[in-house]
């Protein structure tokens, strides 16, 4: 089987924010060390385009559902690629091929007898597309997402009966404790299934703007039903000719965010049990990126604006920026003056500070040659397990968790040229061996880390890893003190230069 990692598919109403990258960037990074891994993976991302939070939002705009869903599965599709993300297909539900297998799960289930007639009479909410219980509601009966007051509504609908996945899914809750992480993720999902299931509606008679039921063209199918499928649909039509299903489902990890917890933890593996296609192996639920106040930044100004970070910082910095600030999995705070700190005080000081000096002191006193030598013996044993600790921390979906144990590497060979002071020990001939094992531990440790740094900052890890003369990109091949001395090392300048401040625009 196959590495399969998906984002969730993101909802055209809106246009794309910093929540959206974030996901988008931890998925990638996930997929980039696979692919390291030797594991042949499928990474998939894309949009949400159907039901009635897009066809009002068309229609406050004035135009067509369709047309607001080109043109922004559009941006989203531009932000993929600005975030150098090297996802392997990007889904649209307005895909033909996509309402078709929706078409044909619907169909099983309620061949199967998990649907049934019934009317549907309760409190909606149509920015959500979810049904809310009286207990969900917040004072004045409104929606505890979106603020916005909620009418009660009657509609004849088709049902899926969820109440009868109560047992099956605790059992699952029960036999595969690792299903959903965080663990306390795990809890709330298991705590909502607890609570007793309802059975929900599968379709909805108002709006035209999906897929239609097949046995009752007159509704659509429910936009939650038709998107929760993209995973496994995505895999019939991805490649032109070909059906992935065999290879890559079930997916290894569905990456989403805790506000659509419920949606995926609690429906999706249900609607699975219920068209007798297996699980996905994991779903990892994420926290919030949260913005205080915070002291105004000088470059940024006190919005995390992305696209401003990457036109001035670079994509890498803020792929970093992101999956370091804050634990991935937890809430967590972010400002632009984090940003800056963190961008000159570890990119550029920590990181790029370090294979500057090192690639200079190995210019000047090796004439630009790697030497043959070994690594102190010390250091070979304090740093042998690191590639072995990332692995092990993105199996279990630690991205950030991973990027903290490189980044302690990071410290701990700055730590080294501190204690060695290569540059007095270039002033005693006697020391020469000292010397050669001193700069190629340096060379070794910034291939080594720079090649599990690779996922997280591709292009700044390629150029160091190209300046010091390595082809190797292989997680096998990251063992410190595994890899040859003699190469010759190249021109590298600035991974991550010192950023000004842009001029004010002057007064119109």
């Amino acid at each position: 089987m196959g590495y399969y990692v998906t984002t969730p598919i993101y909802y055209v109403n809106g246009e794309p924010h910093l929540g959206h990258v974030y996901t988008t960037v931890a998925a990638d990074v996930l997929a980039r060390h696979m692919r390291q891994r030797g594991e042949d993976v499928f990474f998939l991302t894309g949009t949400d385009e159907h039901g009635e939070p897009v066809a009002q939002a068309a229609e406050r705009e004035g135009v067509a559902p369709r047309e607001l869903a080109d043109r922004n599965a559009e941006r989203f599709k531009q932000v993929a690629e600005r975030v150098n993300a090297t996802n392997d297909f990007f889904i649209r539900t307005s895909d033909p091929e996509h309402a078709a297998v929706v078409t044909e799960v619907v169909a099983r289930l309620k061949r199967d007898g998990h649907v049934y007639a019934g009317t549907y009479e309760g409190w909606y909410c149509p920015r959500c597309a979810d049904f809310k219980t009286d207990a969900e509601l917040i004072e004045g009966d409104r929606c505890p997402v979106h603020l916005i007051e909620l009418e009660r509504e009657k509609e004849d609908n088709w049902f899926f009966r969820l109440s009868a996945f109560q047992e099956p899914l605790e059992r699952l809750y029960a036999d595969r404790p690792d299903w959903v992480l965080p663990g306390n993720r795990y809890n709330e999902a298991l705590s909502f299934i607890q609570g007793g299931l309802r059975d929900f509606s599968l379709s909805r008679a108002r709006i035209s703007w999906g897929v239609p039921v097949p046995w009752d063209p007159e509704q659509v199918v429910y936009v939650w039903v038709d998107a929760l499928l993209n995973y496994y649909s995505a895999l019939s039509y991805a490649r032109e000719g070909e059906d992935l299903r065999d290879e890559f489902w079930p997916a290894t990890v569905h990456l989403i965010a805790k506000d659509i917890l419920k949606f995926h933890a609690v429906f999706w593996p249900a609607i699975l049990m219920a068209a007798e296609l297996e699980l996905p192996e994991r779903v990892f639920i994420h926290g919030y990126l949260l913005m205080d106040d915070h002291k105004m930044s000088k470059s940024l100004g006190n919005v995390l604006d992305p696209f401003k970070v990457m036109d001035l910082y670079g994509t890498d910095a803020l792929r970093y920026y992101l999956l370091r600030e804050v634990a991935f999995g937890q809430d967590g705070s972010i400002s632009p003056e984090g940003f800056e700190n963190r961008y000159n005080t570890e990119l550029a000081n920590e990181y790029g500070n370090l294979a500057s000096r090192s690639l200079a002191m190995i210019e000047r006193y090796r004439d630009g040659v790697v030497p043959e030598a070994r690594a102190p013996a010390a250091l070979v044993a304090e740093l042998e397990g690191m590639a072995a600790a990332v692995c092990s921390r993105l199996d279990r979906v630690e991205v950030s968790g991973a990027l903290d144990d490189v980044w302690q590497t990071v410290r701990r060979l700055n730590r080294f040229v501190a204690e060695e002071t290569p540059w007095k020990l270039a002033k005693d001939p006697e020391q020469a061996d000292r010397l050669d094992s001193v700069l190629y531990a340096l060379a070794e440790g910034l291939r080594v880390v720079s090649v599990l740094l690779h996922p997280y900052l591709p292009a700044s890890a390629e150029r160091l890893l190209a300046a010091l003369g390595r082809e190797d990109r292989s997680i096998e091949g990251a063992r410190f003190g595994s890899g040859a001395g003699g190469a010759r090392i190249g021109e590298l300048g600035q991974l991550f230069p010192k950023v000004e401040a842009p001029e004010p625009s002057a007064a119109p």
